[in-house]
């Protein structure tokens, strides 16, 4: 289904990813989407590479975050809970996600595994796996969302034979193995994921009042990128 055609062109914000995957599958529907993140985007496309937090200020219609869930994730906590991490890295971790839950924006969506926002922030309002997707994985995958709707899924996998999905070992756990980018391979967004979010999330938009935008986005974007690159110079 062409998607381009019912919906409303947003201004969308894609926090924390530098994949490109939910950007692009925005910018496919004919939104105005950026990405931004304190590292360069993988692919070509709207995308700026500093703190998110100035831009923020900038009028977006949507905002899609995905924090960094080092500190946050249930399966890293323990390096704090046994002394061996600092745990300012958790509080500063969470704050960051107050920050984004808390922007001036109509529609907000924030994705990260099972962890501590649950239970220091608030439980999600949606759990979802890749094999609802399209994919052939299993990754549990929180979203807390406001004045957005529950994902429905896509395209549901029935579990293989063997009892196992693709990226799991015998006993259940991830069989990624240990490298300098596992958590880079870990944190990218599924694109069955990624397509759900814009098709969807695209028409339950174009059900509500539109936003104004008074001033063209590539404006405020530009003197943001201009601004935080004064800050980091001043460091």
């Amino acid at each position: 289904m062409d998607f381009r055609w019912k919906v409303s062109r947003m201004k969308v914000l894609v926090a924390c990813e530098y994949s490109g995957a939910v950007r692009d599958a925005f910018a496919r529907l004919g939104h105005d989407a950026w990405s931004c993140d304190l590292m360069p985007s993988e692919s070509q496309g709207n995308h700026l590479t500093g703190d998110v937090r100035p831009l923020l200020k900038v009028r977006w219609d949507l905002i899609i975050a995905f924090p960094p869930c080092t500190y946050l994730c249930s399966s890293g906590m323990h390096w704090t809970v046994r002394g061996l991490r600092d745990p300012k890295l958790t509080e500063d971790a969470l704050d960051l996600v107050r920050t984004l839950m808390d922007a001036d924006c109509p529609r907000i969506a924030l994705e990260n595994p099972i962890g501590c926002i649950s239970s220091r922030i608030r439980k999600p309002d949606q759990k979802i796996h890749p094999w609802q997707f399209g994919h052939a994985e299993s990754k549990t995958t929180c979203l807390w969302l406001k004045n957005l709707p529950p994902l429905i899924p896509t395209n549901i996998l029935i579990k293989p034979e063997s009892g196992r999905w693709e990226n799991q070992t015998p006993s259940g756990q991830n069989k990624l193995g240990p490298s300098k980018d596992r958590w880079k391979i870990r944190s990218k967004t599924y694109q069955g994921i990624a397509d759900a979010m814009a098709a969807q999330w695209s028409v339950s938009a174009s059900s509500s009042p539109a936003i104004a935008n008074p001033a063209p986005i590539a404006e405020n974007l530009f003197a943001w990128a201009a601004m935080n690159t004064t800050q980091s110079a001043s460091v």
